[in-house]
């Protein structure tokens, strides 16, 4: 019996860092999307959006390399990928790396993404990513400038819809420049080189 439960907990195991990564869902059905692509080339510039603690302004955090990422706390596949990679590059980091960066998570979904919400969904995955919100109006701008695309798909799901969004990760040199845009699913170690990479420009 013991070992039948350690099989278990290994096949588990392994389906688990399957799923994490190496699956890539397809299709809109039952609430599972692909990520978009990007609406325009991404040209980057400065915003104000509004986070749990007040304003935050992409000039706020100058003189550090920031994480910019679009997706919402209900994505039932991409943001959990994409969010899990980087808690991991941001792991990888030492202390004084990690002062460095700040990584914010836009909301598609601002309806049903409250700041709260945010708060308690971005520090599950790490306590240093700041959630970010605003009206339809102003995410619309700031998804604008990143190129970012996103589109709410009706569903018979218990949330009653699902967004399908672009899945990039916008690395912001220190300067507030955009530096690169990393495709969903890159993996944690190079998410770390993309921002020591970034560290360097000045």
């Amino acid at each position: 019996m013991k070992k039948f439960l350690v099989g278990i907990i290994l096949a588990l195991s392994l389906l688990l860092v399957w799923a994490i990564t190496l699956w890539q869902p397809s299709g809109t059905q039952s609430g599972i999307h692909s990520p978009l692509g990007l609406a325009e080339v991404p040209r980057g510039g400065d915003f104000t959006l509004h986070s749990p603690s007040g304003p935050l302004a992409l000039h706020d955090l100058k003189g550090k390399v920031v994480l910019l990422y679009f997706g919402y706390t209900f994505c039932p596949d991409i943001c959990p990928t994409s969010l899990g990679f980087t808690s991991q590059a941001l792991a990888s980091l030492d202390k004084d790396e990690l002062d460095k960066v700040q990584m914010l998570f836009v909301t598609v979904d601002p309806e049903r993404d409250k700041l709260d919400k945010l708060k308690t969904y971005t520090a599950y995955f790490h306590p240093s990513i700041v959630g970010l919100s605003g009206t339809p109006e102003e995410i619309a701008k700031v998804a604008k400038l990143y190129g970012a695309s996103y589109a709410k798909q009706n569903t018979a799901s218990a949330g009653g819809y699902v967004v399908d969004h672009s899945a990039y990760t916008y690395v912001i040199a220190p300067d507030g420049s955009l530096f690169k845009a990393l495709d969903h699913g890159t993996p944690p170690a190079q998410v770390v080189e993309a921002i020591r990479a970034a560290m360097q420009m000045k």
